[in-house]
């Protein structure tokens, strides 16, 4: 039987309880998870490439179908390298949804095989973003239960708090 593989993209700056649903979730329909981190360089994240991939793999470690990588260039690229045709979101409110199908679209453009999946939030995660984590982190305001402790801690770190 073929193994069922999805690539899930995003920045994870940094991931978010929200994310790891996704993931949570996403295990129940496919046996194998890619976790790809895009190296931006037009971003300017929080986290540096290395403290995300140490962060998502301390917050999962102990589930062998997750793998955490990076990437660079066309997503459908990199999907078809890590030989699957599935791109995996996460969709929260109708903007998520509006931008989500463009990029949907365009990636069906580069590349009519590969097919994006999309996962609706848990209700509880519907208002949380990595960004408003960040602005409230930023603040000295409290994200316990948004994160999982140890991007807690790195957020304090991060704040000097």
């Amino acid at each position: 039987m073929n193994e069922r593989v999805a690539v899930y993209p995003g920045t994870f700056d940094p991931i978010t309880n929200g994310h790891l649903s996704i993931v949570n979730r996403a295990l129940k329909i496919f046996d194998k998870l890619i976790i790809a981190i895009l190296n931006n360089p037009h971003k300017a994240p929080l986290f540096t490439l290395q403290e995300r991939i140490d962060m998502i793999r301390e917050v999962l470690k102990g589930k062998p179908e997750v793998q955490v990588d990076t990437f660079d260039g066309l997503l459908v690229d990199y999907v078809v390298q890590m030989k699957t045709n599935v791109i995996l979101r996460g969709l929260r409110a109708l903007s998520d949804f509006e931008y989500e199908f463009q990029m949907a679209l365009m990636n069906r453009k580069l590349n009519r095989d590969v097919q994006s999946v999309f996962l609706m939030t848990d209700y509880k995660w519907f208002y949380t973003s990595s960004t408003i984590i960040k602005e409230a982190a930023s603040l000295n305001g409290d994200i316990n239960g948004l994160v999982p402790p140890i991007v807690g801690r790195k957020l304090k770190e991060k704040f000097g708090y």
